[in-house]
């Protein structure tokens, strides 16, 4: 398993933090939001699921990922 950390942006509130886990999860991957640091620490197999897609989940729910 791979580990990584993503920057995000424009997370204002804590009900943001279901949404992005919930996506990351939808993915085969697991995300844990650092609201306090605006981060996103991933877990996630390179065989299956790619950081950019991770990103990408991210993006679609209405956040900036910062790169």
């Amino acid at each position: 398993m791979k580990e990584a950390t993503v920057q995000v942006q424009g997370m204002t509130c804590r009900s943001c933090i279901p949404r992005i886990e919930g996506a990351i999860n939808a993915i085969g991957a697991e995300g844990h939001v650092n609201f306090e640091q605006g981060t996103v620490d991933v877990r996630f197999d390179e065989e299956k699921v790619q950081i950019s897609e991770i990103e990408e989940v991210i993006r679609k729910k209405g956040y900036n990922v910062v790169e």
